[in-house]
């Protein structure tokens, strides 16, 4: 671990490797699992604001769901979460074609129909952000069905804090980043 400001940062981040492979996954991440992707407290009125925009881009199921649910959800932890649908895919999870899971959310942006991309924390996968009274913890987080990508992201040779670099600009600016490129940087030399 090393400390950039107030952020206390796993060194996984610079020495693991991951580029997400959708073909292989189909978007499980945003399938399976026990609860909905975190969400930062402004982020939920975020969802709300935009709700209308984003509806268009949405299954009726997720329609569905989120209308009896809300935008967004207190979950079993007691923190802010999206909505699930039949208690398994996030209620903004849309699929393509070939079916792979995509983001509702981030198919809205992609057409211009709303300016927020998604919510950070999904922005950032497979980096998890935990919020202390005196710190942030940045962290990395292995899921066996993320294991397609940490092949990718070796062959590729793309450490994992490359592949977030817009979600953790984003969530924590272009200093911090910078900071975390120089700390890498002398972390491989």
């Amino acid at each position: 671990m090393f400390q950039l400001g107030k952020t206390l940062v796993s060194e996984e981040i610079i020495e693991k490797d991951f580029v997400c492979n959708l073909s292989a996954c189909k978007g499980a991440c945003c399938v399976d699992g026990d609860a909905g992707a975190p969400l930062e407290e402004s982020e939920t009125r975020i969802l709300k604001e935009i709700y209308e925009d984003v509806k268009p881009f949405l299954r009726p199921e997720g329609i569905r769901a989120i209308d009896s649910q809300g935008t967004s959800v207190i979950g079993e932890d007691g923190e802010w979460e999206t909505p699930l649908i039949d208690q398994k895919e996030c209620a903004y999870t849309v699929f393509n074609a070939k079916g792979v899971a995509k983001c509702g959310i981030e198919e809205a942006y992609n057409k211009g129909a709303i300016s927020w991309r998604k919510p950070v924390s999904c922005h950032l996968y497979p980096v998890r952000v935990t919020e202390y009274t005196s710190l942030t913890a940045v962290n990395y987080h292995k899921w066996q069905l993320c294991d397609p990508a940490c092949d990718l992201g070796a062959e590729l040779q793309v450490p994992v804090y490359r592949f977030v670099r817009d979600a953790l600009v984003r969530k924590f600016g272009e200093e911090w980043y910078a900071e975390l490129e120089e700390v890498a940087r002398q972390h491989i030399t």
